[in-house]
């Protein structure tokens, strides 16, 4: 009976999200806000079916969340189609770089005086919850591969970039925590940071490598004789192992792998069509003979990316929905308490205070309007990155010191979730308004009829 109930509640989440995901785009509501209140209800305060415990079961939440980044860092990357050397491409990288390197000091700082925690912990704690998140930002992602309006792409490649580049912060907080004082020489010694510099430009290399080699290979065994036809999903989620599993074997930061194989085969793509869009290259699809337009060579690398991305974007979702149902389970099963005044100041501190200073300091000089750093400096959502960071930090360091950080880590996570979803959907309405009144501004005096003075 018990399983048979597992397959009805399941079941009625998958039919009812796909029923009402047009709904939620009218709505400040979210599938993520749905999930995380499933997840609580199925735990010991509800329906008693399920009870994950994120200090037991630290590893099952670190691989499940390690799997759903892989496939929203990749479906990410694969959505960026601009050239590498755009102009476009310096937001994310100051976003995910720069405002990376300015959070985890200014929130540790808080952690430490604010919330009275030691400075070990108050530095891993800063280090997860620093990334944002890839999977919950549908409303700020960009829509699709055509999408390269300046705040989604932004967004997204920052989601894209700072999962990976956590890693380092995490591992030396983990090592301040364990040694004290006599740790931060260490974290700081020259051998770790040119390991830190090949984790990031090798991780980089390997999968843009990975995805731009793979790409062609199946494009020209496409065009010139018709094979590797089909299974694109196969092909993704090769690609996706691949990338990290490479990654991970040479001591790189496999996200950023991941994210890399993404964004080279979106370039592979973008290069073999030029200024066309993927789907004006594919042109209309024969139902009957789809083989035809796989093989075609003015079609084929437009329909593979196309298809992988549709396939690792329904990845995506249901990784979403896994993901969030086990979040709000351990929300559940917490022995502390999740909402005290030192979580609400803490977010309160992350989202309007050190996330807002980041982004403007990390952006100083950029091209980036007012309206649109404002836009970015509140989307710092927190979510899988931050859920994955603490179950990494509970498996390799002490528990005694990690496992009060994990109501801090949810809190925020939780926080996130209904804060940044209730808010994206009217925000981004409005920012999309604005932006058109703007474009009609400019286009009005070219319109106006000219004087006849």
């Amino acid at each position: 009976m018990r399983e048979t109930i597992w397959f009805l509640i399941v079941g009625g989440l998958f039919v009812g999200m796909g029923v009402a995901s047009s709904l939620f785009k009218r709505l400040p509501l979210t599938g993520a806000m749905l999930y995380l209140v499933a997840g609580f209800l199925l735990g010991p305060n509800g329906l008693g079916l399920l009870s994950l415990d994120i200090e037991q079961d630290a590893p099952l939440v670190r691989l499940l969340s390690e799997v759903a980044l892989l496939a929203s860092l990749f479906a990410i990357g694969l959505r960026l189609r601009a050239p590498i050397f755009a102009a476009l491409w310096s937001l994310p990288v100051r976003l995910g770089l720069l405002a990376m390197v300015i959070t985890v000091p200014l929130l540790a700082l808080f952690c430490a005086w604010g919330l009275k925690l030691p400075w070990g912990p108050a530095w891993v704690l800063a280090a997860m919850l620093a990334p944002t998140d890839p999977v919950l930002a549908h409303d700020v992602q960009v829509r699709d591969a055509n999408d390269l309006d300046i705040v989604r792409f932004s967004l997204s490649g920052e989601g894209g970039l700072n999962d990976g580049v956590a890693l380092p912060f995490t591992l030396g907080a983990l090592a301040l925590c364990a040694n004290g004082a006599a740790g931060g020489p260490a974290v700081f010694s020259p051998s770790t940071l040119l390991e830190t510099a090949w984790g990031l430009i090798g991780a980089i290399g390997i999968g843009a490598l990975l995805g731009f080699a793979t790409t062609h290979a199946v494009a020209w065994l496409r065009t010139r004789y018709a094979q590797a036809l089909g299974l694109e999903g196969f092909f993704a989620l090769g690609l996706i192992e691949l990338s990290y599993g490479i990654a991970q074997l040479l001591h790189t930061f496999g996200f950023l792998a991941a994210f890399a194989a993404g964004v080279a085969m979106r370039r592979v793509e973008h290069r073999a069509t030029g200024a066309r869009s993927p789907q004006d290259a594919i042109g209309a699809i024969d139902s009957s003979d789809v083989a035809a337009t796989a093989a075609h060579p003015d079609k084929a690398h437009a329909y593979m990316a196309e298809s992988v991305l549709g396939f690792t974007v329904e990845l995506e979702r249901i990784a979403e929905m896994a993901m969030m149902i086990m979040v709000g389970n351990l929300l559940g099963t917490l022995a502390a308490p999740l909402v005290t005044w030192r979580s609400v100041a803490l977010v309160l501190v992350l989202f309007v205070v050190v996330r807002p200073l980041a982004v403007e300091l990390s952006l100083l000089g950029s091209r980036a309007k007012p309206m649109e750093r404002r836009l970015m400096s509140w989307f710092g959502i927190r979510g899988i990155g931050t859920v994955y960071y603490l179950a990494y930090a509970l498996e390799h360091g002490a528990k005694r010191d990690i496992a009060p950080l994990a109501p801090y880590a949810l809190a925020v996570v939780a926080a996130s979730v209904f804060v940044h979803g209730m808010t994206a959907t009217p925000l981004m309405k409005r920012y999309k308004r604005k932006r058109a009144g703007g474009r009609r501004e400019r286009r009005a005096p070219k319109d106006q009829p000219p004087s006849r003075g």
